[in-house]
């Protein structure tokens, strides 16, 4: 393997890939997140007229940055997080303004998903692994329609 692959192009903090949401109103976003995700506030940058204009969490090790949505910027994306409790997760985005998209349940990947929207319009799916599936099952299970894990 050569050094450039055992490196990073990120700076110190950062994954190589970041999501960047473009949100109507950072602060309610930050607030959201730093509840639902338990996200950390890293930055906060603001303009002259005191709005914030670009912020920064990190939820586990994925620094996710959040800019002030302006026409010609799509406000809508979908993010895929993986978190310890799933069902916990989901109705603390409920308690917090989120609409769900689909409740919690058990997958034949072995995963249990849900997904919410969140007040901004952001699509949040959230995943627990609960049963380690291999990659011959899955195959076999999608061969099958994706009907039963057994």
């Amino acid at each position: 393997m050569n050094d450039q692959k055992k490196q990073t192009p990120a700076p110190a903090g950062y994954s190589r890939v970041c999501p960047y949401l473009m949100v109507a109103d950072i602060e309610k976003s930050l607030l959201f997140l730093a509840e639902v995700m338990e996200g950390e506030v890293t930055e906060k940058l603001t303009a002259a007229d005191g709005s914030i204009r670009h912020a920064e969490i990190q939820i586990g090790d994925c620094t996710i940055m959040l800019g002030k949505a302006q026409p010609g910027y799509p406000t809508e994306s979908m993010t895929y997080v993986f978190v310890w409790d799933v069902d916990a997760v989901f109705e603390k985005a409920l308690q917090n303004g989120a609409v769900s998209i689909m409740k919690p349940d058990n997958r034949f990947y072995g995963y249990r998903e849900g997904g919410f929207k969140d007040p901004s319009g952001h699509q949040w799916w959230i995943a627990q692994v609960v049963k380690n599936v291999s990659k011959e099952e899955m195959e076999r299970l999608a061969a099958n329609g994706f009907s039963s894990q057994s």
